[in-house]
């Protein structure tokens, strides 16, 4: 079973040629940062945020122009830490198709080495550098729409979450 999957794995990143390769990593790379991001906000963002709130409250003085400041910088650190990573993930949902409009050129450039040697005659030779435009084509827009709903979700958290922190701690 685990062979027969390797082997079709193999088989696909050999029929879509080498531009399959950066976009496998940059979608490894998105997902990583994603789940990463879902991590944070799920696990170690409450409990940041419950030491933001318990260190707020046993602060003497928050009234004064100074503990107005603190209380306005940690909650744009909290809102720095929350964003991190949500553009490189919205930079690599926007670079997955044109890897795979670049796999789209280098197919093309087969298929037109193969006419320059054999003619318009031979469509089997053709077909290889079909399946090297159009694979990777594919697979960047196919990688870039999984993660297209989990960035703007994510971005979305961040902006609901500044607000909410602005909102519920009265920072003018």
């Amino acid at each position: 079973m685990v062979n027969s999957v390797i082997s079709v794995l193999r088989d696909f990143f050999e029929t879509g040629g080498p531009v399959l390769w950066p976009i496998f990593g940059f979608t490894l790379l998105m997902w990583g940062l994603i789940l990463e991001r879902y991590w944070y906000f799920w696990v170690s963002y409450p409990h940041v945020l419950a030491s933001f709130v318990n260190e707020w409250q046993q602060r003497q003085d928050t009234q004064s122009w100074y503990a107005q400041q603190i209380r306005m910088t940690r909650v744009s650190e909290l809102t720095s830490e929350m964003g991190r990573f949500v553009p490189v993930v919205k930079t690599l949902v926007a670079s997955l198709p044109m890897l795979g409009l670049l796999g789209t050129v280098t197919g093309m450039i087969q298929i037109f080495d193969v006419m320059a040697i054999m003619g318009t005659g031979n469509p089997r030779a053709m077909a290889d550098g079909v399946s090297r435009a159009t694979i990777p084509t594919m697979s960047g827009l196919v990688a870039a729409l999984s993660g297209l709903y989990f960035s703007i979700n994510l971005d979305y958290r961040v902006k609901t979450e500044h607000v909410r922190l602005i909102n519920e701690f009265g920072v003018q």
